[in-house]
């Protein structure tokens, strides 16, 4: 596996590059499955209260991570996509680690969404250390569940306490 570095991460830039990901989600597994619309895609890319992150090389993005930092589940990795031809080589368990580094300074808890079809990403991210929290059946689509995981450093009343 090739290394990637940690500093790679870097904000999204503009539309262009949103609409770059968007096209890549809806090519991909488990957005194929779950139906995703492209325009929805790209309105959670230009959505200003999400942060997005990237990873490019010189064919343009290789991997993004968007996270929502707001309400009860702040530290919620809404979505995790990696270009086909990129994957395997770490630069998802890269932007985990640095996701989880992220939102460790302002939440206690990382969240993150795997679809029950997708057990190569649950694969990922039980390596990681998340935990199922429960099951959210047929949520997206029918014959399909969600399961939300959960990377915890402890309770939101012992984060108060020490922030």
């Amino acid at each position: 596996m090739a290394s990637v570095p940690d500093d790679s991460v870097q904000t999204l830039r503009g539309a262009k590059e949103a609409a770059e990901c968007a096209a890549l989600m809806v090519r991909s597994e488990p957005w194929i499955t779950l139906r995703l619309p492209l325009q929805v895609a790209l309105g959670v890319l230009t959505d200003p209260a999400k942060e997005i992150y990237v990873v490019r090389d010189a064919i343009g993005v290789t991997a993004f991570i968007v996270l929502d930092m707001r309400g009860l589940v702040a530290g919620y990795v809404q979505i995790l996509c990696v270009r086909p031809d990129c994957r395997g080589k770490g630069i998802g368990s890269m932007l985990i680690r640095w996701a989880e580094n992220r939102i460790f300074r302002d939440s206690p808890n990382v969240f993150i969404c795997v679809s029950s079809f997708n057990d190569g990403a649950r694969r990922l991210y039980e390596r990681h250390g998340f935990a199922p929290v429960g099951v959210l059946r047929e949520f997206i689509v029918a014959g399909h569940d969600e399961v939300p995981l959960r990377k915890t450093r402890g309770t939101w009343a012992d984060f108060r306490k020490t922030n």
